[in-house]
């Protein structure tokens, strides 16, 4: 049974604008975190290349405002991804559960959850979207939710508990140990790893194997036997 960890602190909101963004006003009036920020409802949540991030009833909408000492903070998205998988994986012990490169996480081959993160002057904010209770229509990955696992879904502080004690974990591994253990592990749950995937980058796509993640984190894409490292972008297959 996963326990609020500690030296975390938890902020909760009936409704705000975004969790990230109350994340960076914390940061800026001098907030020395570490500390999870939750809404029950946002009027203006966001995912990644500013797309609108729907929060519906019941889903979890969460962020956590820390101050890392590295300085390769990009690195702790994956830190996000397990342990969100972790908690996915708790309450759905029986599901297919994946890491989607960058920062996704799949059930069943379809997206239950994003991560964006965002930083400035020291501050890191990790936002997490979880689909528990109901998922988006019309995405371009598809969405699930963990209602629709053929489990019960936990309530959102239920499922945060579960993210901030493994986050808490991998953070801590990641602090000591460095990001390899992140990598290992993150591999070890990738979906599509060896297979043929298309990846959009900034301006143009490519089309290759997914031979996996290197020592910071970017994507090996294997195009006819050249790899190429590929830094940010996003991924289908």
């Amino acid at each position: 049974m996963s326990e609020w960890p500690r030296g975390y602190r938890k902020a909760h909101h009936t409704e705000i604008d975004s969790t990230n963004s109350e994340a960076r006003r914390l940061a800026e009036a001098g907030d020395a975190g570490s500390v999870w920020i939750v809404a029950d409802s946002q009027t203006a949540g966001r995912g990644r290349r500013g797309r609108v991030w729907q929060t519906q009833q019941g889903n979890l909408a969460t962020t956590l405002l820390i101050r890392p000492e590295s300085a390769q903070v990009g690195q702790l998205s994956f830190a996000a991804a397990l342990a969100v998988s972790d908690m996915v994986a708790a309450f759905a012990p029986r599901a297919t559960i994946a890491v989607k490169w960058p920062n996704d996480v799949l059930a069943e081959g379809r997206k239950i959850a994003g991560i964006l993160l965002e930083a400035d002057q020291g501050w890191l904010a990790v936002g997490i979207g979880v689909n528990l209770a109901a998922a988006p229509e019309g995405t371009e990955f598809p969405a699930i939710a963990l209602a629709d696992l053929g489990v019960a879904p936990p309530s959102p502080d239920a499922a945060l508990t579960v993210i901030a004690d493994r986050f808490a974990h991998w953070y801590d591994a990641w602090v000591e140990d460095g990001f390899e253990v992140l990598r290992t592990a993150w591999l070890a749950r990738a979906g599509g790893l060896g297979g043929p995937i298309r990846a959009r980058l900034p301006h143009e796509e490519r089309h290759g194997v997914f031979e996996g993640i290197d020592a910071d984190g970017a994507l090996l894409l294997n195009e006819q036997g050249l790899v190429r490292p590929i830094a940010a972008g996003e991924v289908f297959f």
